[in-house]
C-alpha cells in the first residue's frame, strides 16, 4: 500500500482515542483520512464493535467502502460494507460500515445506545449538512448519558477544529500536513450573455488542447447543464462521463473508474464530486463557479433548488481535485478578482432548512426543545416554531410539543414528515403501494422521465429497465411494507393525486384561468403551469414540487384530482364563509355566501339574509376607508362641524370622529343596508352628544351660529366662507354700531357682506368703523338716489338701526 500523508499522524490519533473518547482530525484533500483512519481503528483494544464511517453522499459512501475493501484485499460486503437509502452491501461479518448521515440518524434513533458500535467517524463535517449536525448532536447526547466509551471523531479538510473541539469537551485536534502537489489556477472568464454550457464546453476544449495529458473533471450546477454540455462536446476523441446523484450505481462507478489506456476522459459532475472522492487520472479541473443548492423559502413554505455562485471554500475544494495525485491545473470560468466576491463558505443547512424532520426526530429522541442538545449552530427559533406548527397540523405533535402515536409512525419512516404522513394515511386507505411509489418519484429525479404529470412518470417508471429503476422499485416496495394498513385498494385514475394531496394539502390547487396557466392553491399561493401541459385541462391538481417566487411558483410535478376526491379527503375542512363588503359606488353593501377550502372558493352566491352585525361592520369600514363625506349630513350638522373646526373643538374633527367611529356610528346603522338610509336628525344629535353641554356652551361662545344685528335681525355666520367667517346683511341693520363685530378667542373680525335694501351687494368689509368714516358718504349718496324711501344718514354710527322705510319708522315714532 502506498504511504499516505495521514500515516504520519495516525499514531497521535490512536493515542488520543486510547486516552479519551473524542478527537478532531483535520487533514487536507488527498491525505487519506477517508480510507485509512477507519481501518486503523479496528485493531485498537477498545474497538470491540463496529466502526461507523459517515459520508455525506451515497456515491461517496459506496466508493469509499469499495476502495477500503480493495485496499484490504477483500470484496465489499465482508469486513467492509456500506448502507445507503437505495443500496446496501453488508453482512454479519462487517466490522467497518460506511453509511450516509441520514441512515445513521435512523440507526441511533432505533438504538440510542448504538449497541455493537465502538466508534463513529463523521467525514467531511465541514459541509455542515443537517443530518451531519443532528447525527453528531445525538451521538454526543448518547455518549454523555449512555455510552461514555463511544469514540466520536469529526474529520474534514477545512474543519474549524477549535469550534468542534470545544463542542466535544475540548477534545484534542490532530492535524495532518498532507501531501501538497503543485496546482496552477487559470481564470479564463466567461461572457455573461452566453449559456453556461457553451462556456464550459469551450473551456473543456481549451484545457484538452493546452494540457497534453490527464483527465478532466468539470463542475456544473445541475443535471440539465451536464446534459447540454455533453451535447456540445460530441465528436471529441475522449470518453464523456456524467456524474450526479440521479445516475444508477453502475454509471457512477464508470465515471470514477480510471480511464482506459491511451484514452482521456472528461467527467461532467455536479458538486457531488467536490469532496470524499479521489478520481484516479484527474489532473485538470474546469469549474463553472456555480452550484445548485436547496434553499428553504419560509414565505412560500417550500424548499427549492437555487442556482447561485459557489463559495470560496467550494471553489478551493473543486480545484484541489486536480492536484490529489500529481501536479494539476484548474480552469475557472470567472476573473481572478471575482473570487473575493464569492461567499466564503456555504451556510450550514440548519440555519436555512425546513426543520420539520429535525423537530420530529428531536421529539422522538425525547427532546421537545432542540436547544437542549449540543449544536455547533443552534436551530433558529423562528424555524423551530414554524416546524412545530406544521407538525401539529399533521397531528405528529400534540399541543405541548410531545410526539404523538401518529408522529412516532412518521418518524419510523425514512422520509420527511409530509411524505411520511402521506405513506401512513394512504396505507390506511389501501394505497400504500401508490404512495410509496409517489414518495420515490418525488425524491429521485429523472426516474420515469421529466414529465410534470407524476401519474405519467409512474407509468413510464413501471416499464423502465435498468439498475436504478430496479433499485427505486425495491425501495418503494420496502416503504409500502412499512406503510401498509388497509387491504390494497384498486388504484383509480386519481390515485397518485390522492396521495400527493395527503402529503401537500396546502398545495391542492384549482384552475383559475381558461388556458390552465394560473392556479389558486388551498394554502393561498398562486401557481403557474405550462399551458401546453396535459394537466392544463384539469380542474383540480395535487401539486408536489414547485419552484420560484411565492406569488407565482412554477409547478414542477403534479397529478390530477376531481372535486369529489378533494371533498372526500378534506370535506371536514370546507367552511362556509358569509362575507359582507361595502360598495363605494352606491354606499351600500354586497352580501355573499361562499364555500371555501382554505383559500380556494368552491361555490358562491348572494346572501339574502346577511348577519346584521356584519352589515354594520361593513358600513362602518366603508366610512373608515372612504371618509366622513359619505354620510348624509344635514346642513345643521355641517354647520355645527364648521363652527367646531373654527372654535378648535377637536371632538368633531375628522380625525376624532374616525377614531371614535365604532362608538357613535353603529347605533345609527341598525336595520340599515345603505349609508343614505341613516336618519339625518339622529346623526346631528350624535354630534351634539359628542361635545356635551359644556362643549356646546364653549362652541356658542367662540363660534356662535348667527350674528344678531343692532336692528334685532339674526344672520347665519358662514364659517366655511373663503377669507374667514362671513355674514351677509343689509347695511341699515348695522346703523348705530361703532365697533366691528368679532368672533372666536382670537377676536377675528367677521367678514361683513353689506347689501342694499334690494339685497344687492354694495360693500364687503372687515373694518366697519373705517367704512363709516371713509367710503360710506359716497355709498350713501348713491343709495339715496336708488332707494329714496330708506334712511341714509350722514353719521351711520350714531343713527338708529332699522330695516324699514323712513315712513314706516315715522309711523312708529322713530326719529
Amino acid at each position: 500500500m502506498t504511504d499516505l500523508p495521514i500515516d504520519a499522524v495516525l499514531p497521535d490519533l490512536l493515542a488520543a482515542l486510547r486516552a479519551g473518547s473524542n478527537a478532531v482530525l483535520v487533514a487536507p484533500p488527498g491525505a487519506g483520512k477517508t480510507t485509512a483512519v477507519a481501518p486503523a481503528l479496528l485493531d485498537e483494544p477498545w474497538c470491540e464493535g463496529q466502526v461507523l464511517l459517515l459520508s455525506p453522499r451515497r456515491l461517496a459512501a459506496r466508493a469509499a467502502a469499495e476502495r477500503i475493501a480493495e485496499l484490504m484485499g477483500e470484496d465489499v460486503g465482508g469486513t467492509v460494507g456500506y448502507a445507503t437509502r437505495m443500496d446496501s452491501r453488508q453482512s454479519a461479518g462487517t466490522c467497518l460500515l460506511v453509511l450516509t448521515e441520514g441512515i445513521f440518524v435512523r440507526r441511533i434513533q432505533d438504538d440510542p445506545e448504538l449497541s455493537g458500535v465502538s466508534a463513529v467517524l463523521f467525514d467531511e463535517v465541514h459541509e455542515r449538512s443537517l443530518d451531519s449536525d443532528f447525527g453528531l448532536a445525538l451521538a454526543l447526547d448518547a455518549q454523555g448519558a449512555l455510552r461514555p466509551d463511544l469514540r466520536i471523531v469529526p474529520m474534514s479538510a477545512t474543519l474549524d477544529g477549535g469550534r468542534f473541539a470545544a463542542l466535544l469537551n475540548d477534545a484534542p485536534v490532530i492535524e495532518s500536513e498532507g501531501r501538497i502537489q503543485p496546482l496552477e489556477l487559470r481564470h479564463v472568464g466567461r461572457a455573461t450573455e452566453k449559456r453556461i454550457e457553451d462556456g464550459m464546453a469551450a473551456a473543456i476544449r481549451l484545457a484538452l488542447g493546452e494540457e497534453a495529458e490527464g483527465d478532466v473533471l468539470a463542475f456544473l450546477p445541475g443535471v440539465a447543464e451536464i446534459e447540454r454540455t455533453a451535447e456540445r462536446l460530441e465528436g471529441l476523441s475522449v470518453e464523456i462521463h456524467k456524474l450526479h446523484g440521479s445516475l444508477d450505481p453502475a454509471a457512477q462507478r464508470a465515471a470514477i473508474r480510471p480511464s482506459r489506456a491511451g484514452r482521456r476522459k472528461v467527467i461532467l459532475a455536479t458538486s457531488i464530486a467536490e469532496t470524499s472522492l479521489t478520481i484516479d487520472g484527474v489532473r485538470i479541473v474546469v469549474d463553472s463557479g456555480l452550484a445548485r443548492r436547496p434553499r428553504y423559502d419560509r414565505a412560500a413554505g417550500v424548499t427549492r433548488l437555487v442556482t447561485e455562485r459557489a463559495s470560496q471554500a467550494a471553489a478551493t475544494q473543486r480545484a484541489g481535485r486536480a492536484a490529489r495525485q500529481r501536479p494539476g491545473v484548474a480552469y475557472r470560468l470567472w476573473e481572478a478578482a471575482a473570487t473575493a466576491g464569492m461567499p466564503p463558505f456555504d451556510p450550514p443547512e440548519i440555519l436555512e432548512s425546513d426543520l420539520s424532520s429535525l423537530l420530529l426526530d428531536c421529539a422522538l429522541w425525547g427532546v421537545n426543545d432542540p436547544g437542549a442538545l449540543r449544536w455547533l449552530d443552534a436551530p433558529p427559533a423562528a424555524a423551530v416554531a414554524e416546524a412545530r406548527g406544521r407538525l401539529t397540523v399533521l397531528e405528529a405533535l400534540d399541543g405541548d410539543g410531545r410526539i404523538t402515536a401518529h408522529g412516532k409512525a412518521l418518524a419510523r419512516l425514512p422520509v420527511e414528515p409530509r411524505i411520511g404522513h402521506m405513506l401512513v394515511c394512504a396505507g390506511e386507505m389501501g394505497l400504500a403501494e401508490v404512495a410509496a411509489e409517489v414518495a420515490v418519484l418525488l425524491g429521485e429525479r429523472g426516474i420515469g422521465g421529466q414529465d410534470i404529470d407524476l401519474t405519467q412518470r409512474r407509468m413510464r417508471w413501471r416499464r423502465e429497465s435498468g439498475k436504478r429503476a430496479d433499485a427505486a422499485r425495491a425501495l418503494a416496495k420496502r416503504w409500502a411494507k412499512l406503510a401498509s394498513g388497509a387491504p390494497s385498494n384498486a388504484a383509480g385514475d386519481h390515485a397518485v393525486g390522492l396521495c400527493l394531496a395527503l402529503a401537500f394539502p396546502d398545495r391542492v390547487a384549482k384552475r383559475r384561468s381558461g388556458d390552465g396557466a394560473d392556479w389558486a392553491s388551498v394554502g393561498g399561493r398562486g401557481f403557474r403551469l405550462d399551458p401546453l401541459s396535459s394537466l392544463a385541462r384539469e380542474e383540480w391538481l395535487a401539486v408536489g414540487a414547485v419552484q420560484g417566487s411565492a406569488a407565482g411558483a412554477r409547478i414542477l410535478s403534479a397529478a390530477p384530482l376531481s372535486e369529489s376526491d378533494v371533498l372526500a379527503l378534506f370535506g371536514g375542512r370546507v367552511a362556509e364563509h358569509r362575507t359582507v363588503r361595502f360598495r363605494a359606488e352606491n354606499g351600500g353593501i354586497e352580501a355573499l355566501r361562499e364555500r371555501r377550502l382554505g383559500a380556494v372558493r368552491l361555490s358562491s352566491g348572494s346572501d339574502d339574509r346577511p348577519d346584521p352585525e356584519a352589515v354594520t361592520a361593513a358600513l362602518v369600514e366603508g366610512v373608515r376607508q372612504g371618509g366622513l363625506s359619505l354620510l348624509p349630513w344635514s346642513e345643521a350638522a355641517r354647520s355645527l362641524r364648521m363652527r367646531a373646526g373654527f372654535a378648535g373643538v377637536e371632538a368633531l374633527s375628522d380625525a376624532a370622529l374616525l377614531e371614535t367611529l365604532d362608538d357613535w356610528l353603529p347605533p345609527l346603522l341598525a336595520g340599515k343596508r345603505r349609508l343614505s338610509d341613516i336618519d339625518k336628525g339622529p346623526l346631528s344629535g350624535v354630534l351634539e352628544g359628542l361635545i356635551g353641554w359644556e362643549g356646546k356652551q364653549q362652541l356658542d361662545r367662540l363660534a356662535p351660529p348667527a350674528f344678531r344685528s343692532p336692528a334685532g335681525s339674526s344672520h347665519e355666520i358662514d364659517y366655511a366662507a373663503e377669507g374667514g367667517p362671513r355674514v351677509e346683511l343689509r347695511v341699515q341693520a348695522l346703523f348705530g354700531l361703532a365697533e366691528h363685530p368679532v368672533v372666536g378667542s382670537g377676536r377675528i373680525p367677521l367678514v361683513l357682506s353689506l347689501t342694499s335694501p334690494a339685497g344687492r351687494p354694495i360693500q364687503t368689509t372687515r373694518d366697519l368703523p373705517g367704512f363709516w368714516a371713509g367710503s360710506w358718504s359716497a355709498v350713501a349718496k348713491e343709495m339715496r338716489g336708488r332707494y329714496p324711501r330708506h334712511p341714509w344718514p350722514d353719521d351711520p354710527a350714531g343713527a338708529s338701526a332699522t330695516l324699514r322705510t323712513k315712513r314706516a319708522d315715522a309711523r312708529r315714532g322713530k326719529p
